[in-house]
């Protein structure tokens, strides 16, 4: 008769996800996911094979979770200029309210681990191209009411802001207190006006 786990999957990958988002995958160790799951390191091992699986499943609930929000606003009611605007201010807010700093997941495993490893690169690029067609979905929308300019290119724009996007994490990790990311969401959308160009 098959052991009955003693904890719960899901929430044993909720609690990886905050160690791998906080400390990053290299300075990761077993004991660390251990401590904060509370199980023992064979019960670990038994539940999710490897360190790298268990980062794998983490970096996925971070994708269903973080990029899941952002895109609900971008498909969400409202004009496009004010689901922009939300996006961007969810993104600037949710950095600044971040105490230990830790930026976004997806980016962090992209800078880590670069092209090296094929399996994060995939959830990264997903989580990346997953936002960029929300993006460009609500810039074409915003053209063809005439509130964004009509001579942009949509998916060049959308790449734009997913670009600003990343951008404001990386600065709120460095000056959460300065104003400098709120200008950027001005200026960003300052930049899909007609007459104006990123």
């Amino acid at each position: 008769m098959p052991r009955t786990k003693s904890f719960e999957p899901d929430t044993a990958v909720d609690l990886a996800m905050e160690v791998f988002w906080t400390k990053g995958y290299a300075n990761t160790s077993p004991q660390d996911l251990v401590d904060a799951i509370g199980i023992g390191r064979g019960s670990l091992y038994n539940a999710f094979h490897s360190k790298h699986e268990l980062y794998q499943l983490a970096l996925r609930r971070y994708h269903e979770r973080e990029t899941d929000r952002l895109i609900k606003i971008l498909d969400g009611a409202g004009s496009p200029t004010a689901r922009v605007r939300s996006a961007l201010t969810l993104v600037l807010e949710a950095a600044r309210a971040d105490e230990q700093r830790r930026g976004c997941m997806a980016t962090n495993a992209a800078v880590e681990f670069g092209d090296r490893d094929e399996a994060v690169n995939h959830l990264v690029r997903r989580s990346f191209e997953r936002q960029q067609a929300a993006m460009r979905s609500t810039i074409e929308e915003g053209q063809r009411a005439g509130e964004f300019a009509a001579d942009l290119d949509p998916t060049c724009t959308a790449r734009y802001l997913l670009t600003v996007t990343n951008g404001i994490r990386v600065l709120a990790k460095a000056e959460p207190d300065t104003g400098q990311p709120t200008d950027l969401v001005e200026l960003a959308l300052r930049c899909l006006l007609p007459g104006s160009t990123p």
